[in-house]
């Protein structure tokens, strides 16, 4: 039994397809909370559309709220 509309699957590939930080916007926007956080959001519900492991959907819905909640910051790139 399918429990989750026709295209949801895809519509929410889509989404963290989109809001994922691409190589190329890395580093100006590895310290934006709100996009850190809405990425992981999208992954979260990515999995758990496609019966992922559950523990995987709470793991990366708990650091999307660290991000939300300004408790995780970026550490920055380390140096040599």
């Amino acid at each position: 039994m399918n429990l989750w509309p026709d295209g949801a699957v895809d519509q929410a590939k889509a989404l963290h397809q989109s809001l994922s930080i691409g190589d190329r916007d890395w580093h100006r926007l590895k310290s934006n909370a709100d996009r850190r956080g809405a990425e992981l959001l999208a992954a979260a519900i990515t999995q758990l559309l496609q019966n992922g492991e559950r523990g995987d959907v709470e793991a990366l819905t708990e650091q999307a709220l660290g991000w939300i909640r300004r408790e995780l910051k970026d550490p920055g790139c380390p140096h040599r």
